[in-house]
C-alpha cells in the first residue's frame, strides 16, 4: 500500500482555487470526483465536515446544489470567499488595489497596525517579516470602506498565503512546525523581496477566482453533531472527511491565519472552540478530558473497544486516562452525527467518509471499523470499507473510505 500523495492536500495545490492555502483540513479533489456522480441529475449534495472547502468547491464547479458545515468561523468564511462567483471587475480591481498597497509600503507612506497577540509572535516571524505584514494588513483595512467586500476578501486570502510564506514554520509533514533560522534580515534588504511575494499571491487568486463554479455552494456555520439543526432539504449524496481521531488539533494549525484576520482574538478562544469541535484537543478542551465520563447507555461500547479504551487508560501510560476519555468522547460525538445527519438523508442516499485509524501507546484504534458499526446501527446499509493509502507516519496507520447507503 502506498503513500498517495495525489489523494491528499498536496494534489490541491497547484489546482487554482483549490490551492489557495495548504490547510491541514484539505484533502484531494481527485478523491472528491471518484464519488461525485457523472450524470447530470438534479440531487442535492452535503459536507458536514466542511473543512477548506474541497468538496463544496468541486460539486460547485459541475453545479450541484450543495450544502457545506463547518463550526470553525475562519473556515466558514474561507471558504464562502474561496467558492463564490466574481466578476471580471472585481478580479481586476483586486490586482490594482494590492498593486496600491504595495506601491504604499515601498514608498513609506503607509502605517501599520499592531502584530496579532499570539504568543511569542517573534517565534513566527522575525521584525522585517513582521513589520511587512502589519503594514500590508494596515492598507488592506484601508481600503475596506472604499471598495467591494469581495476585494477585501480576495486580498485577506492574498494576504494568508504571504504570511505563512514569510514564517519561520515547515510544512514539511502534515503539522506544522518551526525552523531554527533566528536571522533578523535587514529591513532595507527584503523589503522589495516580501512585496514581489505578496503581489505574487495576489496575481495568483485573482487569476484563480477567474475560473467561477456554475452554482455558489451554500456554507453554513453549524455544528456536525446536530446536522439537522442546519439543513431541511433531503439530501441525495454525501462526501466528507471528519477529523480522524488522532488528537490533532486543527485549530492549532489554523491559529496563524485567525490570529491575523481576528477570528481568534484570545488564546482560550482557541480551546473552547477545539472543546465544541469533534475530535479537537488544545488548551483547555485537553484539561476538560479529566472530568468527562463516557456515557455508555448512549454511546457504542462493543467489548472490544471497551477493551481498547482500558489499554490506553492503563496506569503505565502517563495521561491514560485523558486520552482513554478523548478517544470515547470522539466516537460518542460520531455516534451523534450519525444519528444527526439520518433525519436530513434521503432513502437511499450515498454516503462516503474518508477516515484515518490511530494509535495510542501502541493501541490500535480502529477508526474504520467503529465508523461501519455505528452506522449500521443507525441506519446504514451497504457499507463497504476501502483501504485507499498508507499515510506517511507509523506502519499500522492508514486512510480508508467508509461508504454506504441510508435505509
Amino acid at each position: 500500500m502506498k503513500q498517495r500523495s495525489d489523494l491528499t492536500f498536496k494534489q490541491n495545490l497547484k489546482n487554482g482555487r483549490h490551492g489557495w492555502l495548504r490547510l491541514t483540513p484539505a484533502y484531494s479533489l481527485k478523491l472528491v470526483h471518484q464519488y461525485l456522480p457523472s450524470t447530470d441529475l438534479p440531487i442535492s449534495i452535503l459536507d458536514p465536515f466542511s473543512g477548506s472547502g474541497t468538496t463544496p468547491l468541486s460539486a460547485g464547479y459541475k453545479g450541484y446544489n450543495t450544502y457545506a458545515l463547518e463550526l470553525n468561523p475562519f473556515l466558514v468564511w474561507f471558504t464562502k470567499v474561496k467558492t463564490k462567483r466574481y466578476s471580471t471587475e472585481t478580479i481586476q480591481e483586486t490586482e490594482e488595489i494590492g498593486n496600491k498597497i504595495v506601491s504604499l509600503f515601498l514608498s513609506k507612506k503607509a502605517n501599520q497596525v499592531d502584530p496579532p497577540p499570539i504568543r511569542n509572535i517573534e517565534r513566527w516571524w522575525n521584525e522585517a517579516a513582521l513589520h511587512f505584514l502589519c503594514t500590508i494588513k494596515w492598507g488592506i483595512e484601508e481600503e475596506r470602506n472604499k471598495i467591494n467586500e469581495e476585494i477585501i476578501d480576495l486580498l485577506y486570502v492574498a494576504f494568508s498565503r504571504t504570511l505563512m510564506k514569510l514564517s519561520n514554520t515547515s510544512h514539511n509533514h502534515q503539522s506544522l512546525s518551526f525552523s531554527d533560522d533566528d536571522n533578523q534580515p535587514d529591513l532595507f534588504e527584503v523589503e522589495k523581496q516580501y512585496a514581489s511575494i505578496f503581489k505574487s499571491d495576489v496575481k495568483f487568486v485573482a487569476e484563480s477566482a477567474v475560473e467561477n463554479p456554475i452554482k455558489e455552494p451554500n456554507i453554513i456555520k453549524g455544528d456536525a453533531r446536530n446536522v439537522d439543526d442546519f439543513i431541511s432539504e433531503g439530501i441525495d449524496l454525501v462526501i466528507t472527511s471528519p477529523p480522524y481521531p488522532n488528537r490533532m488539533s486543527y485549530i492549532r494549525e489554523l491559529r496563524p491565519y485567525m490570529y491575523w484576520t481576528e477570528y481568534l482574538i484570545k488564546a482560550r478562544e482557541a480551546g473552547e472552540l477545539d472543546w465544541k469541535a469533534i475530535g479537537g484537543t488544545w488548551g483547555v478542551a485537553t484539561s476538560r478530558l479529566s472530568d468527562w465520563k463516557p456515557n455508555k447507555e448512549k454511546g457504542y461500547y462493543p467489548d472490544y473497544f471497551l477493551e481498547i479504551l482500558d489499554e490506553i487508560k492503563d496506569e503505565k501510560n502517563s495521561n491514560g486516562l485523558k486520552m482513554s476519555n478523548y478517544v470515547a468522547r470522539y466516537f460518542e460525538d460520531t455516534q451523534d452525527h450519525f444519528e444527526s445527519i439520518s433525519k436530513v438523508l434521503n432513502q437511499g442516499a450515498e454516503v462516503h467518509y474518508v477516515i484515518g485509524n490511530s494509535t495510542f501507546y501502541d493501541v490500535l484504534v480502529p477508526a474504520e471499523k467503529l465508523y461501519k458499526e455505528i452506522m449500521q446501527r443507525v441506519g446504514f446499509s451497504e457499507i463497504n470499507i476501502e483501504k485507499i493509502r498508507k499515510r506517511n507516519s507509523k506502519k499500522e496507520l492508514f486512510e480508508f473510505v467508509v461508504s454506504g447507503r441510508y435505509g
